[in-house]
């Protein structure tokens, strides 16, 4: 794992970008002169090895508050093996030896395993949810759907951003039943595999995710726009209020806190 500033290399990052993404070569993900310009003046743009393969890769950009983490992959044949954690720790240790104390990126919510990985795996903090935010996208992941994301802050001296770091994972508690005091599930999954909507009206709130938006996305398109539309409107509806979102838990749900931020 190692920082990367020559051509060749940053060369490589551009081309395992578009083979994760699966785009043409017409609109690539990256550029290598953008990645050599974001390296040369401070940025970040490092990568992981296995032999001489390369198999994962993180680029980021200086921020007004902080580091913003513009894009991360992992090729394929590596997913499983903790390559991605790896990344973003060497990212913090980066930012922490240069007086950097927060990191942000965006993330798509209705993909639960990231959502996950960012929350649990590693203890970021949403912080906005944003409506469209890169307009329409023609990457096989992004394609034909709105581009909404989470925008997430990473504050690396959090003592549950150091556990997460050691390899101790933070998910929040999920597991609501209906009725349970306190709690509401505003967003379930139908046994139909489309959302069905709650209550807001409790301490906590609940809101789930498909298991798998990915396979949807191959089986049930409607699905999705279902899904984009109801997310969107729970979980960004909260947010927009200025609900804390808690966490995300081992059930593939959202949870969120009654108390306005600050509050």
């Amino acid at each position: 794992m190692r920082e990367l500033h020559t051509l060749d290399e940053v060369s490589e990052v551009c081309k395992l970008l578009d083979r994760i993404w699966q785009v043409d070569s017409a609109n690539p993900m990256m550029l290598p002169e953008l990645l050599m310009v974001l390296a040369h003046a401070g940025g970040y743009v490092a990568g992981t090895y296995e032999g001489d393969r390369l198999t994962g890769a993180c680029v980021a950009l200086l921020a007004t508050d902080g580091l913003h983490s513009h894009i991360a992959g992992v090729d394929v044949r590596s997913r499983g093996r903790e390559v991605g954690h790896a990344l973003k720790v060497h990212q913090r240790a980066w930012c922490l030896d240069r007086g950097i104390s927060r990191i942000s990126w965006t993330f798509d919510p209705l993909v639960g395993r990231n959502a996950f990985f960012n929350l649990a795996k590693l203890g970021a903090v949403p912080g906005e949810y944003l409506v469209d935010f890169y307009g329409r996208l023609t990457d096989a992941f992004n394609a034909g759907d709105h581009t909404d994301r989470l925008l997430v802050r990473w504050d690396l001296t959090a003592p549950r951003v150091a556990l997460a770091c050691e390899g101790i994972p933070q998910p929040a508690d999920d597991a609501a039943a209906p009725g349970e005091e306190g709690v509401a599930i505003a967003l379930e999954v139908g046994a139909d595999g489309r959302p069905v909507l709650g209550s807001t009206d409790a301490d906590v709130v609940v809101v789930r995710v498909p298991r798998d938006i990915e396979a949807l996305r191959r089986s049930d398109p409607a699905a999705v726009l279902a899904w984009r539309l109801a997310v969107r409107e729970v979980l960004g509806g909260l947010m927009g209020e200025g609900r804390v979102v808690r966490g995300f838990g081992r059930l593939g749900g959202y949870v969120v806190d009654r108390r306005r931020d600050g509050g």
